[in-house]
């Protein structure tokens, strides 16, 4: 029988440009989210480690101890889960972002290209993204956690670790000591630190973006005079300030969440959120609290790396999904041909 064969109309170019074309905010995220999740994961590793470090330490003696106990690969313990898990749930955020913006805008809701309705739609946007996303991600984090804190819970536990375990041994360890449950220890902060960052990220972001003159169709307009800067440059600009100040401002959350799951996967005592949060601050002897500004220095203890972490990660997902997306939008549209209508 003459005619195209199913496997090369699939791979004819017009084919593979609709596809594109019909489903941008996934091809982009994805894209965009395994570049910037690569360059990034080094300081989100020593970021956790900064957190559930019992003594102060600078972050080049941790990358030097990191690099010398454990070699390039420390830095990248537990990274392929994140990995693939971080670009998905980033492309599933994304749509869920857009659809919801979408959907209001449809309902001439938060639809004036005003200041307030872009920041109100992005935020809306970003919080329900943010909560229903956190049911699938919340297992994969706590496993991430456990990688990059491999050798300080088994010291908690008085093991000596001579080859850590592999991603699917830490599964199911937690599984063996915790149930199946277990994967979402520390869930309930998981879940107020993703739907309250995931809003302030997209207020922000779709704040500065409409301040740098984007047009309600998604688009670069004219840059204000007073913003000496090439086009080019505003997502990475917007993506890194908006990634850092509303990390900065969840935090607390984000260490007190990092400190819970570390000792439920010791297996120490659990401790309420206000116990571990009133530890942190004032430290485990009561009677003698250190001082607030001591205490506010631990709970921020590891911001600095995870502030660098997030320009370079915000930034380059916003500029290389706005550079696919472009490119998406170049692609030259099917013409009508009869032969890929064949079924």
């Amino acid at each position: 029988m003459d005619g195209p064969r199913p496997g090369s109309l699939m791979m004819h170019p017009d084919v593979l440009h609709d596809a594109m074309k019909r489903n941008k905010p996934v091809v982009s995220a994805i894209t965009a989210s395994l570049v910037s999740t690569f360059a990034g994961y080094p300081l989100d590793s020593l970021k956790s480690r900064l957190q559930a470090s019992r003594v102060p330490i600078t972050v080049p003696r941790l990358a030097a101890q990191v690099f010398r106990e454990e070699g390039i690969a420390g830095f990248y313990r537990g990274f392929w889960i994140p990995l693939f898990t971080i670009s998905f749930v980033r492309a599933a955020s994304f749509t869920m972002y857009n659809g919801t913006k979408e959907g209001l805008h449809e309902r001439n809701h938060l639809a004036r290209a005003r200041l307030l309705d872009v920041a109100g739609s992005g935020a809306l946007g970003g919080a329900l993204a943010g909560a229903v996303i956190c049911f699938g991600s919340a297992p994969f984090e706590l496993v991430k956690v456990r990688r990059q804190l491999e050798y300080s819970i088994a010291e908690a536990k008085g093991i000596h670790i001579v080859k850590p375990p592999s991603t699917f041994q830490a599964v199911l360890d937690i599984v063996r000591q915790s149930g199946v449950l277990g994967l979402y220890t520390g869930f309930r902060l998981h879940f107020l630190r993703d739907t309250t960052g995931t809003a302030l990220y997209f207020l922000e972001y779709d704040s500065m973006r409409h301040l740098f003159g984007r047009l309600p169709s998604g688009e670069q307009g004219s840059i204000p005079p007073w913003l000496p800067l090439h086009p080019s440059l505003i997502p990475f600009l917007c993506g890194s300030f908006s990634g850092v100040s509303s990390w900065a401002l969840i935090y607390p959350l984000d260490v007190v969440k990092t400190k819970v799951q570390q000792r439920a996967l010791s297996g120490a005592p659990r401790r309420s959120l206000w116990t571990t949060l009133s530890r942190l601050v004032r430290g485990p002897d009561q009677e003698h609290p250190k001082p607030i500004l001591v205490g506010l220095g631990r709970l921020y203890r590891g911001l600095g790396v995870s502030a660098a972490r997030s320009v370079i990660t915000h930034g380059l997902l916003w500029t290389v999904l706005d550079y696919v997306s472009g490119w998406i939008d170049g692609l030259p549209r099917p013409p009508p041909d009869p032969a890929l209508q064949m079924t």
